[in-house]
């Protein structure tokens, strides 16, 4: 087998994998595309490893280890979006990019509204 074919999936895996990324809005959506960039990552290790014969694996045992990095990254990503879906109640990414208190906006009213401890209702803001 040629070293085309498994380059292609992979550049395929990774370019939807990035797309993902940098498009989807939900957290668990972003995990699941990174999980893809992984496995790209993992399929050009092996053909490089069965491409180049090498004796030691190298690419192989490099490819263990990326699938642990990858459960254990899977595992915590997946207990913070619970986390901050509990906070928060949302898993939209662009709602989560702020660390300041939910309901409270940027401006002159909202370092008033942290100094006092008062948090400003979305409703009451509209």
């Amino acid at each position: 087998m040629h070293l085309v074919y498994p380059l292609v999936l992979a550049v395929l895996l990774f370019a939807i994998g990035l797309y993902g990324v940098l498009a989807r809005r939900n957290a668990v959506l972003v995990l699941m595309s990174v999980e893809l960039m992984l496995n790209a990552v993992n399929i050009n290790l092996v053909a490089f490893d069965m491409w180049l014969r090498d004796t030691l694996h190298a690419g192989q045992a490099l490819t263990l280890f990326v699938i642990t990095i990858a459960a254990a990254e899977i595992g915590l990503g997946l207990a913070i979006v619970l986390m901050v879906f509990r906070n928060r109640a949302t898993s939209d990414v662009s709602e989560l990019r702020d660390l300041a208190e939910p309901g409270i906006g940027k401006g002159a009213n909202a370092r008033k509204a942290r100094k006092t401890g008062t948090r400003r209702i979305k409703s009451e803001a509209a």
